[in-house]
């Protein structure tokens, strides 16, 4: 049998192809590729959260100021503007009615930039203003459809004393309590 010796290509100096290089340097690419897509999105989401907590902050410090009266509650609606952490920001704070009477809802929406922004608020917060409506420790007593406490109702102090409660009212219907 005649045997012919197969020819090798051997690469005399041990190193790569074009073509293997070539390969190569087009996996990293898309790996680098995918990897800055990824940390572009995660640096999207930080300043998106970023943003979100501070428009939160400013809305709940709004409702704050409207509870200790440092900011005169409008008839209907307010709005205003702010600078906080380096940026413009704007609010819109709503006040609504409510079945009891001596309290109303308060709503602030947030965003960020100048008042001519235009989008979805950043946040929104809900908090309620009002005064007294019942003693404290009496809430068991309190009509909560009608918004009132019945006529002779009491209240049980700390020390075990039973006191009238002052604004009690009339209240016609079942489901009320007259006394402890």
């Amino acid at each position: 049998m005649n045997r012919t010796p197969r020819l090798r290509h051997v690469n005399p100096a041990g190193g790569f192809t074009l073509v293997e290089v070539l390969v190569a340097l087009t996996i990293v690419a898309l790996g680098l590729a995918a990897l800055m897509t990824t940390i572009a999105g995660a640096a999207r989401t930080s300043g998106y959260l970023r943003e979100k907590t501070l428009a939160e902050w400013i809305a709940m410090n709004r409702i704050t100021q409207v509870r200790l009266g440092l900011q005169t509650s409008g008839e209907s609606q307010d709005k205003g503007q702010l600078r906080y952490a380096g940026r413009d920001w704007h609010y819109d704070t709503r006040y609504f009615n409510t079945s009891i009477n001596s309290m109303r809802r308060v709503v602030v929406r947030v965003w960020a930039g100048k008042p001519d922004a235009k989008g979805n608020p950043l946040a929104e917060a809900i908090g309620f203003v009002g005064t007294q409506i019942a003693p404290p420790g009496s809430s068991d007593l309190y009509d909560w459809t009608t918004g009132a406490v019945p006529l002779g109702a009491t209240q049980t102090g700390a020390a075990g004393n039973t006191t009238p409660i002052q604004n009690a009212q009339p209240i016609t219907g079942s489901g009320t309590k007259s006394g402890p």
